[in-house]
């Protein structure tokens, strides 16, 4: 008896290994002491083919830096959709999950247009400036997820665990944890416990795409997912394909069992819509099923009209035009601050893809991805929020995460120099202008070389009526970066007496940076 090759074997270990490429890589999206980042950890956003031809259409220019995704293309030309069955992490663990996963019987559903739809959509918001790759693309949906929510109550419930076995187990068992939870602080938990705003609807979006599950197998790789739509038009003209092309007349298990719903009304095989899980190969119970290079020929059309092109295009337009006359462009948001390296504003949200690789690098936990404060064009995207953390002096590290450009790779020079914003005194709440309080808390822990909050002393009367000698904090504007460190450590509850805002804004009377006061 003829032997098989075991195909499917060697597809799930490819699977398995890029998934434990992408988690480790995840893992070393972080802080480790140093920093330099020694690992190209965007990587599978680089060899992304739709954040970059978004990215590309939105800069009108090559980026080097997406250059693997050129790779991606070959290969697809080539071997067709083997990406999404042999290489894609989102769709491995779809695959894991679909084994515990209970589907409805029955129930076959067919949407593969909507997944053109919204690649339309996408490249033509793109061309115009508006970035939509971040509500879609399955690489940025499932970093973002685990930065926001997964990786933050891994630690929360990991440091949970190890200490309550430190305060009550016996010392035999706290003998072998403590070693144990070494190890996991070194090699596989997070560096810091991190806090992220819409952690909540990150998980949500993420469980929604594994929920779909219960409705088919694959359902979000079939229906939604534009970058399988992207995909699979270069499959089209892909060599490596199945033979027969068509199903057999008397038995149906190829299109019972395919994952991808990867056969037309005819039974003939859509090639766009394989994945090369090769799974009918092996199942075949006349082991006739075969792969190889043959000349391309596409027996069904695209699932996608002509009218439902021009209709995506038009919506595609629209989006960026609406962006255009929204409120936000009109009004100033002083409280918005990119991070430092951040191209200018319309540049950074054209090019960012809100994966929130710079949001899980940050030292101090600074950078927060925004909702609606800048509309819905700027969701997800990276914002530093002083009185959550700030930014830390000598860290670059957000630039070096960056897969697209839109935050730049700063030396450690440049990042002194990068302004963030500036930071301004609301006299109404700072202690010695409001209370005659004795602080200078901001003064101290200003960074740069000349401080860039400075000191000026008064005689003023405390609170018993006794003169006092107060030194009363001021900003010199053209020194300071606004890395935020006076806002995060200023001792007034609630919002800071110090604030770090856009320095467009100009400050009122009560308020003192350079020249006020």
């Amino acid at each position: 008896m003829k032997l098989r090759f075991p195909w499917r074997l060697i597809r799930r270990i490819s699977q398995l290994l890029f998934l434990a490429v992408f988690l480790f890589l995840f893992r070393n999206t972080d802080y480790s002491g140093s920093d330099e980042i020694p690992y190209a950890v965007n990587l599978f956003f680089r060899w992304d083919p739709l954040v970059a031809a978004s990215v590309m259409l939105a800069a009108r220019q090559f980026i080097t830096i997406l250059f693997p995704a050129l790779i991606i293309v070959v290969l697809t030309l080539v071997f067709g959709r083997v990406f999404c069955g042999w290489i894609c992490p989102l769709g491995t663990l779809l695959d894991i999950a679909g084994k515990f996963i209970k589907r409805h019987e029955n129930v076959n559903i067919r949407l593969p247009y909507i997944k053109y739809v919204l690649l339309v959509i996408i490249l033509v918001s793109s061309f115009f400036h508006l970035q939509l790759i971040g509500f879609f693309d399955p690489f940025s949906l499932l970093v973002r997820g685990m930065v926001f929510t997964i990786d933050p109550v891994f630690k929360f419930l990991s440091d949970s665990i190890f200490n309550l076995i430190y305060l009550h187990a016996p010392d035999w068992i706290t003998s072998v944890s403590e070693p144990g939870y070494d190890f996991f602080k070194s090699f596989i938990l997070p560096y810091k416990q991190s806090y992220f705003r819409l952690a909540l609807i990150s998980f949500v979006i993420l469980l929604i795409i594994f929920l779909l599950e219960k409705i088919d197998r694959r359902f979000w790789c079939k229906n939604i997912c534009p970058l399988g739509a992207l995909l699979a038009l270069f499959a089209r003209y892909s060599t490596f394909r199945r033979k027969p092309v068509r199903i057999c007349s008397k038995c149906t298990e190829c299109e019972t069992m395919c994952r991808m719903n990867a056969f037309d009304e005819k039974g003939f095989m859509v090639t766009e819509e394989c994945n090369l899980c090769m799974d009918c190969l092996n199942d075949c119970p006349q082991k006739i099923v075969r792969f190889s290079f043959i000349r391309p020929r596409n027996r069904s059309p695209i699932n996608f009209s002509r009218r439902a092109f021009i209709q995506s295009g038009l919506f595609g337009a629209a989006f960026p035009a609406l962006s255009s006359v929204s409120i936000f462009n009109k009004v100033p948001q002083p409280n918005t601050l990119r991070p430092p390296g951040a191209l200018p504003e319309k540049e950074f949200l054209s090019m960012c893809v809100r994966c929130g690789e710079c949001m899980k690098v940050c030292i101090q936990n600074a950078l927060q991805p925004q909702f609606m404060e800048n509309g819905y064009e700027g969701m997800f995207a990276p914002s530093l929020l002083p009185r959550v953390g700030y930014c830390e002096f000598n860290c670059t590290l957000c630039g070096q995460v960056c897969p697209t450009g839109a935050i730049r790779k700063l030396s450690l020079r440049e990042k002194h120099r990068f302004v963030i914003g500036k930071a301004i005194i609301d006299k109404n709440r700072c202690l010695p202008y409001a209370q005659n309080t004795p602080c200078i808390v901001c003064e101290e822990h200003c960074p740069t070389y000349d401080k860039a909050i400075k000191i000026t002393y008064t005689i003023k009367n405390n609170s018993q009526g006794k003169p006092v000698e107060l030194r009363l904090p001021y900003v010199v504007n053209n020194l300071c970066i606004g890395c935020g460190i006076c806002e995060k450590k200023c001792p007034v509850q609630g919002h800071s007496a110090i604030r770090v805002i856009s320095d467009r804004y100009i400050p009122d009377e009560n308020m003192t940076g350079a020249g006020y006061g």
